[in-house]
């Protein structure tokens, strides 16, 4: 199990790094095999810092990260098991080289002595389990691919090593409606093969659709989570309602979202409580931001 135990990030501003500013602040979740985590929120809540930070990316200011209760230490030994995908597919590759050599480099990093006739046969299989033909991205270079095909050659690259989680970063938020749904489906496939993913996203509808679990981040903290159908079927937290009343709807005109928050001033001392069985909220000096239980 992957888990994240009051994480928090803090980063130094302003000219000569006077002053600070929380990114994130004591954020605690886990991550389990064969599961879908949406981590939602807002641009600017903090879900990529908190992507880079299990990645090893960014280090945090406060907190643990754990795997399988041992501490976390970024090296290859670590990156053997947990991987990430990021939202921008072509920023991923050098445009100098073809597809091929982020392959090669996972070779080269963890199986020096495999054969080269083996290592195709993994490649070959790799890129067929995210369903991709590899006559056709095999020896092209990355302006001749799609955004979609890069992104599941990405994962094809994670699914050489012995993956057991994946940082999927908005991983959809660059592609088409038609190419986005087979990625999704994809990293279905791949959960129900044992592979835990965190899918991070603006976007509720498909964190509802592909998750289990859901854990909405606003400024920074976790205001919401839980099992999926309880967040989305009962938001109780201000931020969470305003979100879901955000979606457009197909049949409906948009008129407003119908909670309003707070001004951006700090945040008032809060703490997660749990409104039901593994539904926890958070709850502050002002008793009128979290509803009642339905």
């Amino acid at each position: 199990m992957l888990r994240l135990d009051g994480i928090t990030k803090i980063y130094k501003v302003g000219a000569f790094g006077g002053r600070t500013m929380t990114a994130v602040d004591d954020v605690s979740f886990d991550l389990r095999p064969g599961e879908v985590v949406s981590l939602i929120g807002e641009s600017g809540s903090g879900k990529t810092t908190i992507g880079r930070m299990i990645l090893g990316l960014t280090s945090p200011s406060g907190g643990s990260i754990t795997l399988d209760g041992a501490r976390v230490t970024p090296g290859k030994a670590y990156y053997r098991h947990v991987q990430g995908v990021f939202q921008d597919p072509f920023s991923c590759y050098n445009p100098v080289f073809k597809v091929d050599r982020v392959l090669q480099m996972i070779k080269n990093e963890y199986f020096p002595g495999v054969a080269a006739s083996e290592w195709e046969g993994r490649i070959t299989e790799s890129l067929k389990e995210v369903r991709l033909n590899p006559g056709q991205v095999l020896g092209k270079y990355p302006h001749q691919l799609s955004g979609g095909q890069l992104q599941r050659l990405l994962i094809a690259r994670a699914l050489l090593l012995d993956l057991r989680f994946l940082v999927a970063d908005e991983i959809t938020s660059m592609l088409d409606a038609s190419t986005r749904i087979d990625v999704l489906n994809l990293l279905a496939d791949l959960k129900s093969r044992g592979l835990g993913v965190l899918f991070v996203t603006h976007d509720l509808s498909l964190g509802n659709y592909i998750s289990e679990r859901a854990v909405v981040l606003y400024r920074g903290q976790v205001v919401e989570s839980g099992p999926t159908e309880m967040v989305f079927g009962n938001p109780l937290h201000p931020y969470t309602i305003k979100l879901l009343s955000s979606v457009p709807q197909l049949t409906t005109k948009w008129d407003g979202a119908s909670a309003t928050l707070r001004d951006d001033g700090p945040a008032a001392p809060s703490t997660l409580v749990e409104a039901e069985p593994g539904h926890l909220v958070r709850q502050d000096d002002a008793p009128t931001r979290l509803r009642s239980v339905s």
